[in-house]
């Protein structure tokens, strides 16, 4: 059970990641029947102000004592830093030994990462930031696709929204699925969503080192509802199937087929958002052909199934 939850803050805040945290956690939500959380809002130097990304400060009125009996310590997100004030992480550190759950807030997780809790644990981080966090903490099993991840006694979230989904699902793991619905409805989100962060993350059309299938690629996009056998494209490139196959790697940095499938995912996701096509016509006119090839390239892509994915980024007037 949560019955207390401590947030421990420093320098450089993110206030948006703070806050959620607090709606979850922080306000008393007994009339719809939450069990009631103390919560508490701590930092190194109670009283002094700290800063944050948008130009106003923030003044915890508890001591790093605070986190002494918690049952979860929350950690929202901060600019990342190369160090951070070595007595936050051995309040942490004392916390978890004591039996504290730990949850972050995206780049939160940076600061469990330098206090070396997350050594041979699961977690997530913000997909701009995996590759920072990999090379840093490389002994933390990072997960580049989920939302959040509950590792028992540490939950790490991808993302600022993620970050929502990660307290919701605390509350259910510990209170139960009312009192996360409970919750959630007063936020006006959902209880719990579905897929990954992939959904979230831009599919750029591949750079090309070199100008010489610049053409060969331009009329690829435009014909992306055809089929392409290599022996077609190299021809179109005046190259043999072989000395094609090579440049094309090098170029792209991938294979025809998996450009081509990229590049139809990408098709496809716009057709979802600024479309009301079925299923099949998104299928035909991305090049897919069918649905159910559309489905299982896409959700291995992306991360969630067509039509979830158009319920959430379809474009629909306000």
């Amino acid at each position: 059970m949560l019955n207390t939850v401590a947030c421990v803050l420093i320098d450089r805040l993110e206030p948006f990641e703070f806050g959620l945290i607090c709606e979850v956690f922080g306000i008393d939500r007994t009339a719809d029947g939450v069990p009631p959380i103390e919560f508490r809002v701590c930092a190194e130097e109670p009283g002094k102000p700290l800063s944050t990304n948008v130009g106003v400060s923030l003044t915890p009125e508890l001591g790093l004592d605070a986190l002494v009996g918690a049952d979860l310590v929350a950690i929202p997100a901060f600019t990342i830093r190369d160090e951070y004030p070595p007595a936050v992480l051995d309040a942490v550190r004392q916390a978890a030994e004591a039996g504290a759950t730990l949850l972050t807030v995206c780049s939160g997780a940076f600061l469990l990462g330098e206090a070396g809790l997350l050594d041979g644990r699961h977690c997530t981080m913000h997909w701009r930031e995996q590759q920072r966090f990999a090379e840093r903490f490389p002994l933390a099993k990072l997960d580049p696709d989920v939302l959040f991840v509950d590792d028992g006694n540490i939950i790490t979230s991808a993302g600022t929204a993620s970050g929502i989904d990660a307290c919701l699902h605390l509350v259910r793991r510990e209170h139960g699925s009312a009192a996360a619905t409970a919750i959630a409805r007063r936020m006006v989100v959902a209880p719990q969503r579905e897929g990954g962060q992939r959904q979230y993350v831009e599919l750029p059309i591949p750079d090309c080192s070199a100008d010489s299938l610049t053409p060969l690629l331009t009329w690829m996009l435009k014909h992306l509802d055809t089929d392409h056998p290599v022996s077609e494209l190299a021809r179109r490139a005046q190259l043999s199937e072989r000395t094609f196959a090579r440049r094309f790697v090098a170029e792209t940095g991938t294979t025809p087929h998996r450009w081509l499938t990229s590049q139809r995912v990408l098709r496809a996701r716009r057709l979802l958002e600024d479309t009301d096509f079925s299923i099949d016509d998104v299928a035909q006119h991305s090049g897919f052909g069918t649905a159910a090839l559309l489905r299982h390239h896409f959700h291995r892509a992306v991360g969630v199934a067509p039509n979830d994915y158009r319920r959430t980024f379809a474009h629909r007037p306000a």
